[in-house]
């Protein structure tokens, strides 16, 4: 591939437009980005139009059955070079020319940072809940974590996120990359890894993307099922550490905001969501002890299982 400073990796699935505003962007980046490594789920989805115009792009293609959240990643940082590599999702729009030369300056601001992430914002027609929630998740103030800041912080020590995060090549290669299997959290496994290990993991407000969905209820409940999959996954990361203090927060400020806003009338359905988080959660973290059937109801990543059904007994 030849060496550059910065690739950027992006899982796609079914591609289109917003993934062509996506790459016309990363080409204005003040910081110029050398490789644009494209891991395609489902070669007939495919659009090959989605890259003309894009010098820099190249696409590797796996079948749908296969895809997995860390391995699929670590395809695309097995064939850079570069001295960084940026991960981003296909829906999450830079929303200018900085956000690559900001997460590189946070990873180079001191040798022990391995990751830095960027602040998302909601995107136009992105519901009040959400909305606010993005910011209380993603503040305007920049922040490195390190181990000593658990007692403060809690699980949000090791919260990263692959929507958009820059990590160094190196050290990324050298520590095995995202674990695999991963259904979910493979950027936090990654992080809280390296946290334990010594490092820090920079969150760079100043680097932002448009990102935001307006899930469902049930969605949020196969979104956070997944979740506590994964946390009961990798005991050696969450163990000991408790996540739903930090939701339970969340709530309360958002109710307080609703309020705020004269929208009350939101709080039943924000109560309703809220449950349905919590449900999804706790039974994945007692993934062990459900039959498989319920497994299959209650994940968003049937095919996940389907591979992995050594992980059902």
């Amino acid at each position: 591939m030849g060496h550059s400073l910065v690739d950027v990796i992006i899982p796609t699935y079914r591609p289109g437009p917003e993934v062509r505003e996506l790459l016309r962007r990363l080409l204005l980046q003040t910081c110029p980005v050398g490789h644009i490594l494209i891991v395609n789920t489902d070669e007939t989805k495919w659009d090959p139009t989605v890259t003309e115009g894009i010098p820099n792009a190249q696409v590797f293609h796996i079948a749908k059955s296969a895809f997995d959240h860390g391995s699929a990643r670590n395809l695309g940082a097995a064939h850079s070079e570069a001295d960084y590599i940026v991960f981003m999702t296909q829906d999450a729009i830079p929303c200018d020319r900085y956000v690559i030369e900001r997460l590189v300056d946070s990873l180079k601001s001191s040798p022990d940072i391995k990751a830095a992430y960027a602040r998302q914002l909601p995107k136009k027609g992105c519901r009040i809940i959400e909305r606010y929630q993005r910011s209380f998740n993603y503040p305007p103030e920049s922040r490195i974590k390190r181990i000593e800041d658990l007692d403060e912080l809690g699980i949000k020590t090791f919260f990263c996120s692959n929507v958009c995060a820059c990590y160094d090549r190196k050290y990324h290669l050298e520590s095995g990359g995202f674990a695999v299997p991963s259904i979910f959290n493979e950027d936090m496994i990654f992080a809280g890894n390296a946290v334990k290990a010594g490092y820090a993991v920079a969150y760079a407000a100043e680097a932002r993307v448009l990102h935001s969905h307006n899930y469902t209820v049930m969605e949020q409940f196969h979104r956070n099922f997944d979740n506590g999959v994964s946390q009961a996954m990798h005991p050696e990361i969450f163990e000991g550490i408790r996540s739903e203090g930090e939701g339970v927060k969340m709530v309360k400020k958002t109710v307080l905001y609703l309020l705020k806003k004269g929208k009350g009338y939101l709080i039943p359905y924000l109560v309703i969501q809220s449950a349905c988080k919590l449900l999804g959660f706790s039974l994945g973290k007692k993934v062990n002890k459900l039959p498989e059937r319920l497994i299959m109801y209650c994940t968003m990543s049937p095919d996940f299982w389907r591979n992995h059904r050594e992980l059902l007994k």
